[in-house]
């Protein structure tokens, strides 16, 4: 990196962290806040994430920051990580505060809960047209990236500028950044990817074997792609790391919190009861219901989602969902 920049990122669970170890390693002063004042002062004490990623120590340009104003005010640049419910509060928040000049980015993958709007949507709509942002998506586990195993990622951005400002700022000798101009596409990606790891993980968790994760990754896709062209979004997208990539990694590793839930559904675990043994935001749960009434309002057909929903909203028990699904009308595959 040819000069220091300064990016303030907001959310320290694992993504935010792993992130902000990314920048801060390639050279940016970099101002890592939280909601969580207490686990913010033992990050500063230990150099390390406990919480989420304790085996991986935090560069010396990173500094952890509890004080929401300053980390933004002084910054450059701002990337937000947080959970989709919090994202337009923490726009909100911050709008009145945000540098001259100052760019945005965001790692959040989903819908916002209630309106089923788009993140870059909510963003115009809290900040302007004014301000330059990005997307930051594709096919990662915070643990991996902040170990700095080899990663590929997605900035998108409405200019190629932008767009090009994230990836050098991201990109390092294991993190290879590609840009795009859909931020449709990578958002529809983001979010329809985390339910239907739902509905691999219950396929998996109700013993169902391989022949079953890739059908339904596969018509999964499709169900991604059809909603993906009702909002406009490019057909590429969805065959790239931000669509096909982000699918196949969040539908077959473990690591996946959507897929650990599900596969505890599967095996009869209540819903309440998987979301806390995972213990993190589970964005598919939250997403299910946003993306099938999205889809509904296109007459976009979702038959994943739709049963992925009866589970996840109803009560339905799973095998019911998965036979719901195997006696659909045979028809011509097609996205």
């Amino acid at each position: 990196m040819a000069e220091r920049c300064s990016v303030a990122v907001l959310g320290a669970g694992s993504w935010g962290t792993a992130l902000a170890i990314v920048l801060a390693r390639n050279g940016a002063r970099v101002r890592l806040w939280g909601r969580d004042g207490a686990q913010l002062a033992a990050m500063a004490e230990c150099r390390c994430n406990q919480r989420y990623l304790p085996d991986v120590a935090l560069p010396d340009g990173l500094e952890p920051c509890a004080d929401l104003r300053e980390a933004v005010s002084r910054c450059g640049d701002v990337l937000l990580a947080v959970p989709s419910h919090a994202f337009r509060d923490t726009l909100n928040t911050i709008g009145g505060w945000l540098a001259p000049g100052a760019r945005l980015a965001w790692a959040t993958k989903g819908l916002e809960p209630g309106s089923r709007k788009l993140l870059h949507q909510v963003v115009r709509e809290t900040l302007g047209a004014e301000v330059p942002v990005a997307i930051i998506s594709g096919p990662t586990f915070a643990r991996e990236v902040a170990r700095g195993l080899p990663t590929a990622v997605t900035v998108a951005a409405s200019d190629e500028a932008t767009a090009g400002h994230f990836a050098r700022l991201l990109h390092d000798p294991t993190l290879r950044p590609y840009t795009s101009t859909d931020l449709v596409g990578v958002e529809i990606g983001g979010a329809v990817k985390n339910v239907l790891a739902l509905a691999a993980g219950i396929a998996d968790g109700l013993g169902f074997g391989a022949n079953t994760r890739a059908a339904l990754i596969t018509r999964g896709l499709a169900e991604m792609m059809r909603l993906g062209a009702a909002l406009g979004g490019q057909p590429e997208t969805f065959m790239g790391l931000t669509g096909l990539g982000d699918l196949v990694l969040t539908c077959t590793d473990d690591q996946s919190r959507n897929r650990r839930v599900g596969l505890a559904l599967g095996r009869g675990v209540p819903l309440d009861e998987a979301i806390a043994q995972v213990g993190q935001a589970v964005e598919g749960v939250k997403s299910a219901p946003e993306v099938q009434q999205l889809a509904r309002s296109l007459g976009v057909e979702m038959p994943i989602t739709e049963q992925v929903c009866r589970v996840v909203l109803d009560g339905v028990p799973p095998q019911e969902a998965v036979q719901a699904l195997l006696t659909r009308e045979p028809k011509p595959e097609r996205v």
